[in-house]
């Protein structure tokens, strides 16, 4: 079993493209997955907290500046970069308010997974996402109005649920059994980001096989929704590079690429539904979400290298 783990681990990339092109060929395997998505997601962020302990978020806690700079970097320049990219690609029309929306969500929940493979710093990944995900209700709103004077209605109730079941007690229970219990956890600390690839496949296959009816259904214009997704989630990477200029810590500008470079995508969908929207705007954060899951085991290879 260790030696799967670690296969699948190794060879992430290959898996994720055979797993999105089965998601889109045959959807019944991720529709089948897409009713879990939820607690697949908890389940992620569980192993990846078993990873760090309590004394390595207090080190965090004690850099609020890192986290400050999280936010500006996650819903400052991606917001407009967001704008940017839906006028360019799409002109106006829902597709482009939906890039421009693409731009302005927080963190994926994911990020710190792709963290821990690339070797960055987990604990300040599951703050900044912790944090950006909890400020989204009142700062995606916000931009988004400020931007395409449209104005969405905030799904808070549910938002605050996905945070607290997603992200807050997965989170806490991990750290909380590395704490207690550091000789048995971290006797695992091989295995966390092979069960990690493994539940981020079965996300992957839950995201697309919902979704593959719409991407194949626009036909050769489905290139240019994913050419407009991939060049945001680029830019995403070049942004998140930027912390450079106030941190020479690998880790750290590790932790900041995937901060920025993920969106999450399913608040845009709750976004869209909850404002009575065309469900239109929704599709970008759809294409994304495929286009970030594969670039993002790429990514994270390439970083560990360094």
């Amino acid at each position: 079993m260790s030696r799967l783990i670690s296969f699948v681990e190794s060879h992430l990339v290959w898996f994720v493209i055979v797993a999105a092109g089965l998601g889109l060929i045959i959807p019944e395997t991720g529709n089948f997955f897409a009713s879990f998505i939820g607690p697949l997601l908890a389940l992620l962020m569980l192993v990846i907290s078993l990873t760090f302990d309590a004394h390595d978020v207090r080190l965090v806690l004690r850099k609020p500046s890192r986290q400050f700079l999280a936010l500006i970097l996650v819903y400052g320049p991606m917001s407009i970069a967001g704008l940017l990219t839906g006028r360019l690609f799409f002109g106006s029309g829902s597709l482009a308010a939906g890039q421009t929306l693409l731009g302005t969500l927080p963190t994926d929940v994911s990020s710190p997974l792709l963290v821990l493979m690339a070797r960055g710093n987990i604990a300040l990944a599951a703050v900044f996402n912790a944090v950006n995900t909890a400020l989204s209700p009142f700062i995606v709103p916000f931009l988004f109005l400020w931007l395409t004077g449209i104005k969405l209605e905030v799904p808070l109730g549910s938002i605050i649920l996905e945070l607290v079941l997603i992200v807050l007690i997965p989170t806490i229970i991990g750290v909380s059994l590395r704490t207690g219990f550091p000789t048995f956890f971290g006797r695992h600390d091989s295995a966390y980001a092979g069960l990690g690839s493994i539940i981020y496949l079965l996300i992957l296959l839950a995201v697309v096989g919902p979704n593959a009816e719409t991407i194949i259904g626009y036909g050769w214009y489905a290139f240019v929704i994913a050419g407009a997704a991939l060049l945001l989630n680029l830019i995403g990477y070049l942004v998140g590079m930027a912390s450079r200029l106030i941190t020479i810590d690998r880790k750290e500008v590790t932790t900041y690429i995937f901060t920025v470079s993920k969106k999450e995508f399913s608040i845009a969908a709750a976004f869209v539904a909850a404002s009575g929207l065309p469900s239109e705007i929704a599709i970008p954060a759809a294409f994304f979400a495929v286009i970030q899951m594969i670039t993002s085991p790429i990514a994270a290879k390439i970083l560990a290298r360094d």
